[in-house]
C-alpha cells in the first residue's frame, strides 16, 4: 500500500470515529431531554414546597419525591434512560426493537451486578431483600444497606451503544427454519440478555478499579476549586463546536462524586447531588447561569445594534427571539451558532469568558444548578436549593455588560460579518431562501 493510501485510510478511519462520536453525542440528548421531567418532580417533593416546611402535605410530597427519584436514580432510573437512549439514537433505522434489546440486556447486566454485594465487611451476612437489594448483618444484628458494583451512567450507556451495534449487524439475520420464528429482529433481544451477562460479569472483576480511577479523578477536579469550575466551562463551550460536549457533560453532571441522602440512597453527579441536597454540589453548573441568563442575550443585542441600518429590524427580530430563548430556557446554540463560524475568534472570547464565571461564582459561594440548562425556569425552580442564588443577578449584569462591549468592539472593528452585516448579494440571497 501506497504512503498516499494508508493516510486516505487513516483520514478515513478518523473520520468515521470522529462522525460516531459525534452521533453518540446527538444520542445522548435524548435521555438528557427527560431531565428537566425529573427535576420538576424532584423539586415539588422537597420539604420546602409539599413537605412539612411548606404547605405541609407530607403524602404529596412523597408522590412527587418518589416520581423524581425514579428518573434521577443514579443506580437504575438514569442509567436506564441513558442505555435506551443511546440504543435509540446509535442505531440506523431503529425501532422498538432496539429498545426492547436494550431493556433486556440492561435487566440482565443490573440483576448479575446485584447477585455479588461488595459492601458487606468481614463478620458481616449478607441477606436478600429484594430481587435489586439487601442488607449486611453482623453478629450484633446491626443492619447496614449493602452496597454493589455500580457503572452508573456509564454502564448504560455502554449497554445502549452494544444493543445499537448488534442489532444493526442482526436484526436481518435469517435462522434455520425450525427456528424461524426468531428471525431478524426478535433474535436481537435473546442475544443481548448474553451480551448483559457478560458485561456484568466483567464489570465485576474490572470496575472496581476503573470506578476509583474515576473517583480520584473527579476527586482531584473537586479539589480545585474555581479552577477546576473554570477548565470545565471552557471544555464544555470548546467541545460543543464539535457537538461532543455531551461526553464530558454526561460523566461529570452524572457520573462524577457521591453523596449520600438520609435515607441511606447514594447519588452521583454534580446534577444529581444538587437535586438531592448536597450543599457542596454545582460546582460544574452554576457557573452557566450568568452566561446563559445574561451574558450570551447582551451578545444578542450586540449583534442586532451592528446590523446594517436597512437589516437591522430584521436581525432584532432574530436575535429578540434567541435571546430570551437563552434566557429563559438556557438554550443557548442558536446564539452561538450564529458567530461560531463567521468569528471563531469570538467564539474562543466567549469560551473562556464561560470559564471565568464558572471559576467566579464558585469563588464567590454561589452554588446553583439545573435539571435541563441554565435558564429561567431552573433558576426559578431550584431557588430553594440553593446558596446565594441572588448573587446571580449582578453577576449575570456584569458579564452582560462585558460580553456587549467585547461583541460590539470587534464586530465593528474586525467588520465580522455576523447576521445582518453579509454582503447585500448574500443577505439578498438568504432572504429569498426564507421566503420560499
Amino acid at each position: 500500500m501506497s504512503s498516499d493510501a494508508a493516510a486516505a485510510s487513516r483520514g478515513s478511519w478518523a473520520s468515521s470515529l470522529f462522525q460516531g462520536l459525534q452521533k453518540m453525542g446527538r444520542s445522548l440528548q435524548l435521555p438528557i431531554a427527560v431531565l428537566p421531567a425529573a427535576g420538576i418532580l424532584n423539586r415539588l417533593g422537597q420539604p420546602d414546597v409539599f413537605g412539612a416546611k411548606g404547605l405541609g402535605w407530607n403524602a404529596v410530597a412523597k408522590v412527587f419525591a418518589a416520581a423524581g427519584g425514579a428518573l434521577l436514580d443514579s443506580g437504575l432510573g438514569l442509567p436506564l434512560l441513558f442505555c435506551v437512549g443511546v440504543a435509540i439514537g446509535m442505531a440506523k433505522k431503529a425501532d422498538g426493537s432496539t429498545a426492547l434489546a436494550a431493556v433486556t440486556g440492561f435487566l440482565v447486566y443490573f440483576s448479575v451486578l446485584h447477585a455479588f454485594p461488595s459492601g458487606c465487611t468481614t463478620g458481616q451476612t449478607y441477606t436478600q431483600a429484594g430481587l435489586w437489594s439487601g442488607v449486611c448483618v453482623d453478629s450484633k444484628a446491626t443492619v447496614t444497606q449493602a452496597a454493589y458494583q455500580n457503572p452508573g451512567v456509564f454502564g448504560g450507556i455502554v449497554m445502549g451503544f452494544l444493543s445499537a451495534w448488534l442489532w444493526q449487524r442482526f436484526h436481518r439475520v435469517k435462522l434455520v427454519d425450525w427456528l424461524g420464528f426468531f428471525n431478524g429482529r426478535r433474535l436481537v433481544p435473546i442475544i443481548m440478555a448474553f451480551v448483559g451477562l457478560v458485561f456484568a460479569v466483567l464489570c465485576l472483576f474490572v470496575w472496581q478499579p476503573i470506578g476509583a480511577a474515576l473517583t480520584s479523578f473527579s476527586e482531584w477536579l473537586s479539589a480545585l476549586g474555581s479552577w477546576g469550575a473554570g477548565i470545565f466551562g471552557v471544555a464544555n463551550r470548546a467541545l460543543l463546536v464539535v457537538g461532543l460536549h455531551q461526553f464530558l457533560n454526561t460523566f461529570v453532571w452524572f457520573q462524577f462524586g457521591s453523596f449520600t441522602k438520609p435515607d441511606g440512597t447514594v447519588v452521583h453527579g454534580d446534577i444529581n447531588r444538587f437535586l438531592a441536597g448536597d450543599p457542596d454540589a454545582g460546582q460544574f453548573t452554576t457557573g452557566f447561569f450568568p452566561i446563559m441568563m445574561f451574558a450570551l442575550p447582551a451578545a444578542a443585542l450586540a449583534i442586532a445594534h451592528c446590523a446594517r441600518p436597512h437589516r437591522r429590524k430584521e436581525i432584532a427580530g432574530m436575535m429578540l427571539s434567541v435571546g430570551l430563548t437563552s434566557f429563559v430556557t438556557g438554550v443557548t446554540e442558536p446564539i452561538e451558532y450564529s458567530f461560531l463560524f463567521v468569528a471563531p475568534l469570538l467564539y474562543a472570547i466567549h469560551a473562556v469568558l464561560t470559564g471565568v464565571s464558572m471559576a467566579l461564582s464558585w469563588a464567590l459561594g454561589v452554588h446553583d444548578s439545573f435539571s435541563f440548562s441554565a435558564g429561567l425556569i431552573d433558576y426559578v425552580i431550584n431557588w430553594g436549593l440553593a446558596t446565594k442564588p441572588w448573587l446571580i443577578i449582578p453577576l449575570g449584569l456584569g458579564f452582560a455588560a462585558v460580553y456587549y462591549a467585547v461583541f460590539r468592539f470587534a464586530i465593528t472593528v474586525f467588520d465580522l460579518q455576523t447576521p445582518g452585516r453579509e454582503p447585500d448579494e448574500v443577505g439578498d440571497a438568504m432572504e429569498r431562501e426564507n421566503v420560499k
